[in-house]
């Protein structure tokens, strides 16, 4: 069982930045592959960005170059930096655990992008 609480979300103005995190127990984090997801209102989930529990990393086209995901094992946390923040990056973000047979995620935290 994995636990997961997301932070750092909050309102922003276009350009800016925000760096979520997203603290994580109950398990052995460094066996999970990470992703943080997003859902924007009347909008499906989408990933934004993951990394494997060898650290390879994929981005969403539409965020690549801006965001950048990282892990720390030690803190159990996994972070999500963003950069040049859009309107259309509002959404609420999710963090996700995944391995085989496992899919854990958290609460979400809202991110709003408006000047």
């Amino acid at each position: 069982q994995v636990q997961l609480v997301e932070s750092g979300g909050g309102l922003v103005q276009p350009g800016g930045s925000l760096r979520l995190s997203c603290a994580a127990s109950g398990s052995i984090f460094s066996a999970y592959a990470m992703r943080w997801y997003r859902q924007a209102p009347g909008n499906e989930r989408e990933l934004v960005a993951a990394m494997a529990s060898g650290g390879r990393t994929n981005y969403a086209d539409s965020v690549k170059g801006r965001f950048t995901i990282s892990r720390d094992n030690a803190k159990n946390t996994v972070y999500l930096q963003m950069n040049s923040l859009k309107p259309e990056d509002t959404a609420v973000y999710y963090c996700n655990a995944f391995r085989v047979g496992a899919d854990y995620w958290g609460q979400g935290t809202q991110v709003t992008v408006s000047s």
